[in-house]
């Protein structure tokens, strides 16, 4: 059976860990002046999986946190994800060769869909497209652009090319504390092959129970994103990651 992986989120601005809302640049909550350090709480306290993401990097179209990134790689035990400004081979390359487990490729997977082909056939397993949705449209450029691109023109693109995993997020929820837009989530899943990563708006322990409920029953997901509710204390990881393993 495939695994349902509980992943606690880093965003990195300006060398420090923040919040956005609704991926607003202007709407930034700081939790913190060491990613370092974050990155290796989550990690004590559960976490199967990092998400990092250089919000920078994805606003400038060039990686603007690779020596954090690499020292966050060097002191986890754990898988690390990272996406944001990787826009070719080289920064694809450069991140994995810094110790990530896998990049994730979101503003190039729309812009370059052939960049997708050629990392996944150079780097097997080891390349995730990132999805992030408003109101039906994909956005770019660390959210600040739209593309007419659909959701499933990129999720098909994926399949394709052997991605290992999408990262499907909903920027409406992402950072409100509403909950995840489960059901839409689900339904984008099981329209093609490659698993889904839930993301965007998970805010109670709820939301990591009806996913991990769902992922039981068949849906094609294969974990959660939780960031702004473990910083804001409205999850406990370890409480999440249980539940995410289908435990009482």
């Amino acid at each position: 059976m495939s695994t349902f992986e509980i992943i606690p989120a880093i965003d990195l601005r300006g060398g420090r860990c923040v919040r956005l809302l609704q991926g607003d640049f202007e709407a930034e909550t700081t939790y913190g002046d060491d990613p370092v350090a974050m990155a290796q709480r989550w990690e004590s306290e559960g976490g199967q999986r990092l998400h990092v993401v250089d919000l920078d990097g994805a606003a400038r179209g060039e990686r603007a946190h690779g020596s954090v990134i690499a020292e966050i790689c060097a002191a986890l035990r754990i898988p690390v994800q990272v996406g944001g400004g990787l826009r070719d081979l080289d920064a694809i390359a450069g991140v994995l060769d810094a110790g990530a487990d896998r990049a994730i490729l979101g503003t190039a997977a729309v812009r370059d869909p052939s960049l997708v082909e050629r990392a996944c056939a150079r780097f097997p397993g080891r390349v995730a497209v990132g999805i992030d949705q408003r109101d039906g449209k994909v956005a770019t450029a660390g959210w600040l652009d739209e593309a007419a691109t659909t959701p499933l023109d990129v999720a098909r693109c994926a399949d394709a090319a052997g991605a290992a995993a999408i990262v499907f997020t909903d920027i409406r929820r992402d950072g409100t504390g509403q909950g995840a837009n489960l059901a839409a989530t689900v339904e984008f899943a099981s329209a093609h092959g490659v698993p889904v990563i839930v993301s965007g708006g998970v805010a109670t322990i709820e939301d990591v129970r009806l996913a991990r409920a769902a992922f039981e029953n068949g849906a094609n997901l294969s974990g959660v994103i939780i960031g702004r509710a473990l910083y804001e204390n409205a999850v406990d990881l370890a409480e999440a990651v249980r539940v995410g393993r289908g435990e009482p």
